[in-house]
């Protein structure tokens, strides 16, 4: 979703000649490939296929193989995205070739050193030469932390880009009616993150969370693989099959989701994206964390934390969302779909210097 516009954005600059790569690391087809289709990239100039092993593994596995490609192609920038292990591995063979590094989506911080995308997140951000911020708080953390400002640029959020040029388009799918709800009758939930899925006592809350949710409305919970996995694993499946008011997913795709969000009554999810896209389409949205490394979807939009997956604490706020008592939100600044372009801007500025 983060790399779709910034391809359309650099394909059309003459001067430049993008080389994309896939290392792998989402490798699940529902997870990966139904993305590249439906928000129109090309099939990559180069797969790595680094899908399995630990984080640790991957990132060593996706240096080595990516370290031949930049050597034959000695591209001028590499432009990393997000704060996923591709990002952190991708900068660090880079940085060792004395290649420059362009951040997307750099100075985010949740304050939670636990999380392996914060620690992605903290070192994309020392090793890169050109940081593109998504929100204030991120000049405040970089500012922080004694990165050059000369190299900081608030460009706004390239998840945006993405979802107002496929917003029509995802409509035209009409998930929503396919899956014969309609619009403002369900709460949609997504669960992943490893703290929230890995372990029994976690999903034993998610699931309490699920139930109590669909004594107010039909809950519709698109199930991430891991988290099915882990289900299946632990012998939990069976108590969602059964609940006629639950309707598990498999994952879906790009559009499908998005149709799926624009309608929901609320959003439950523990995901970093999907906050922001909640927040540009002002859907309530409860995040099941302790913290968030995107506070202006708090500041300025529809995003409320429920920590440590308290049933009580999320149903309290559930009634409320559902009563209609919802806070007044607003587009953060330079959400407007002209991310991709500005970011393409700085960097051909920057190679003409």
């Amino acid at each position: 979703m983060k790399a779709a516009p910034l391809h359309r954005a650099l394909m059309n600059r003459s001067q430049i000649t993008p080389k994309l790569v896939h290392t792998g690391q989402h490798y699940d087809v529902r997870m990966s490939a139904v993305f590249f289709q439906q928000l129109d990239l090309p099939e990559p100039d180069y797969y790595l296929g680094v899908s399995t092993g630990t984080p640790t593994q991957q990132t060593a596995e996706i240096m080595q193989r990516f370290e031949p490609i930049l050597i034959e192609e000695q591209p001028d920038w590499v432009v990393v995205i997000g704060d996923v292990t591709s990002t952190l591995a991708c900068a660090l063979a880079a940085n060792r070739l004395g290649i420059r590094i362009a951040h997307v989506e750099a100075g985010l911080r949740s304050g939670d050193r636990t999380m392996p995308e914060e620690i992605n997140r903290i070192l994309t951000d020392a090793l890169a030469d050109c940081l593109f911020v998504t929100e204030q708080a991120g000049l405040d953390n970089l500012r922080r932390e004694g990165i050059n400002p000369a190299n900081v640029y608030f460009v706004g959020n390239v998840m945006v880009d993405s979802l107002i040029q496929h917003r029509s388009k995802a409509s035209r799918v009409n998930s929503v009616r396919a899956f014969g709800l309609q619009s403002r009758s369900y709460i949609l939930a997504t669960m992943h993150r490893p703290s929230n899925v890995d372990t029994q006592t976690g999903l034993g809350r998610i699931l309490q969370l699920i139930d109590c949710a669909s004594q107010y409305r039909t809950v519709v919970w698109p199930v991430h693989p891991r988290t099915r996995a882990n289900l299946d694993k632990l012998g939990l499946l069976t108590q969602l099959d059964t609940s006629s008011n639950v309707l598990l997913l498999e994952p879906q795709g790009y559009l499908e989701f998005l149709n799926l969000m624009e309608h929901a009554a609320v959003v439950m999810t523990d995901s970093g994206g999907i906050q922001e896209e909640t927040t540009y389409l002002r859907v309530p949205c409860l995040t099941f964390r302790e913290r968030t490394e995107r506070p202006v979807t708090i500041e300025l939009g529809t995003n409320q934390l429920v920590a440590d997956l308290n049933p009580e604490t999320a149903r309290l706020k559930l009634v409320e969302l559902l009563a209609g008592r919802v806070k007044p939100s607003q587009l953060p600044p330079l959400w407007d779909g002209h991310t991709a372009d500005r970011i393409v801007d700085i960097l051909v500025k920057a190679n003409e210097g």
